[in-house]
């Protein structure tokens, strides 16, 4: 059972994950981050010992939870000190196996969420998916996750990269389209607020039906007098004429399969 675990990173996720692991039972006895300053931030907030120097590391935890960019994860795991303590990433994108050759047990526990440091989430329905080197690491990983959430998965490295691709396209692209919206709102003494319930009936519709059979819009009929006065309209912006275009023919392609 992992009752303590020690952070290696301070972001986003690790923010969230570090409060709601205190909150339901886990000590969380120490936070690295490569600047102090991050570090003692959420430190503070959790009750934890701070550090910017991995020799420092606690050796006394049941799990090592490293939570960073994916391009710095091999960089810390070369300086970890530890070999024989439990390790686990929460990237949506790297096989466990980017562990190999540095510890002995290691694993993958990634809640399926887009995280703030200053936004609380409620984990009580973010699916967490485990993957883990050994059944014993992999029966612990479901123990703490499920203290966390209803809703625990098996996912192995290649549904993971798949998984994470499709929340990709789902959050941060769309997202953006959001960006998009507002700027064109903005730019034309509109308030985005109109949009709001739009963008809710919008996200309410997928709850409980297949996306593509709730599509509406111009480009599901390809209605191209609307569709040509939109690109015209977006005569300043050929990147978001070309966006636009090739979105619309998507959508269009898609439908009449």
């Amino acid at each position: 059972m992992i009752e303590s675990v020690v952070l290696i990173g301070a972001g986003n996720l690790a923010t969230q994950l570090g409060k709601h692991l205190k909150r339901n039972g886990v000590e969380v006895l120490q936070v690295y981050s490569r600047t102090m300053e991050s570090a003692t931030a959420l430190a503070n907030q959790i009750g934890a010992e701070a550090t910017n120097n991995l020799k420092d590391i606690s050796v006394d935890a049941d799990l090592y939870i490293f939570s960073v960019k994916d391009d710095a994860l091999t960089s810390v795991l070369s300086d970890f000190p530890l070999k024989d303590k439990p390790i686990v990433h929460t990237a949506g994108s790297l096989p466990m196996s980017v562990f190999e050759g540095y510890v002995k047990e290691y694993g993958v526990f990634y809640p399926l969420q887009t995280f703030s440091k200053q936004r609380d989430v409620d984990f009580d329905n973010i699916p967490i998916c485990v993957e883990a080197s050994s059944h014993m690491l992999k029966a612990d990983l479901k123990e703490l996750a499920r203290r966390l959430s209803k809703d625990v998965r098996d996912v192995n490295s290649e549904q993971r990269q798949s998984l994470h691709l499709a929340a990709v396209f789902v959050c941060n692209f769309v997202n953006h389209f959001y960006a998009i919206g507002h700027d064109i709102m903005q730019q034309n003494d509109l308030d985005f607020d109109m949009l709001r319930p739009l963008i809710q009936e919008t996200a309410n519709k997928v709850m409980s039906a297949n996306p593509k059979d709730v599509q509406t819009g111009p480009a599901v009929r390809y209605d191209e007098c609307v569709i040509n006065k939109h690109i015209n309209f977006l005569n300043e912006s050929p990147d978001l004429q070309e966006l636009y275009s090739f979105v619309s023919k998507q959508i269009f392609e898609s439908h009449k399969k």
